[in-house]
């Protein structure tokens, strides 16, 4: 697939030091979608669990399971699909008998405010719109997701030259907001992060359902906290922090 790159720094992903995580430290990787909800969780864990600290690391998913697999300190995996969890499970990065599927989301096509109103998916192909944000299906699911949608409705081919790639999803909203590409493809729960800026042209049905599972990392030495915090995300205070950033139920 041919990609055009934007003249944009590029996704700084950060890596956690390798040393030994801090006794009561948590780490939590998590796909870049779950950024604000997950903050939230995690300030709302650690009033149940005083000295506890939740650090979080949040990327596009590939890149987390890459940095997992190179030995980055983690102890909770939150993935946004389920192609990405079973690479780790096929690697024996997490504990199987831990793995929940936690929450849902949508696809949406968006585009600037400011932009010329679009209707359809198919709209794309006009001669108007040059720039389409899409994530790297290679690493990110979003992009993986999108993919699917366009092979499925005959445009991918059609709409290659016009694709901008990006290393998360979240960095497909920046591109939007910032209107520096004509359209992008994100998650329902991305779009109304910036409702300001954007503008959702249409939700778009998957062949496969948006899930996001949940695992404890092999290598965790905080296993039972690990455990707690997944515990957490499922119980009723998690379940309403992401009902409220506008994520589905599992």
């Amino acid at each position: 697939m041919k990609f055009r790159r934007l003249s944009l720094p590029l996704l700084l992903i950060s890596l956690l030091a390798t040393g030994s995580a801090h006794a009561d430290e948590l780490i939590v990787s998590a796909a870049a979608s779950l950024t604000n909800a997950f903050k939230d969780i995690g300030s709302e864990f650690e009033k149940t669990r005083p000295g506890t600290k939740v650090t979080f690391n949040f990327a596009a998913s590939g890149p987390l399971l890459q940095q997992i697999e190179n030995g980055a300190p983690a102890d909770v995996f939150a993935s946004a699909d389920q192609e990405t969890l079973d690479k780790a499970a096929g690697r024996k990065l997490i504990d199987p008998a831990s793995r929940r599927n936690f929450a849902s989301n949508r696809l949406v096509l968006i585009q600037p405010k400011a932009g010329a109103p679009l209707k359809t998916v198919a709209d794309l192909k006009a001669g108007s719109i040059r720039r389409i944000g899409i994530g790297n299906p290679a690493s990110v699911p979003v992009g993986r997701y999108t993919r699917d949608v366009l092979q499925a409705e005959g445009l991918w081919d059609t709409l290659t030259d016009k694709f901008i790639p990006a290393d998360s999803v979240r960095q497909v909203l920046d591109y939007v907001s910032r209107g520096e590409v004509d359209a992008g493809f994100v998650y329902a729960t991305d779009a109304a992060i910036a409702a300001d800026k954007v503008s959702v042209v249409t939700a778009i049905a998957t062949q496969r359902p948006v899930l996001y599972p949940i695992a404890v990392v092999s290598a965790s030495r905080q296993a039972a906290q690990a455990e707690a915090f997944i515990a957490f995300v499922q119980g009723a205070t998690g379940q309403s922090i992401l009902d409220r950033y506008g994520f589905g139920k599992p």
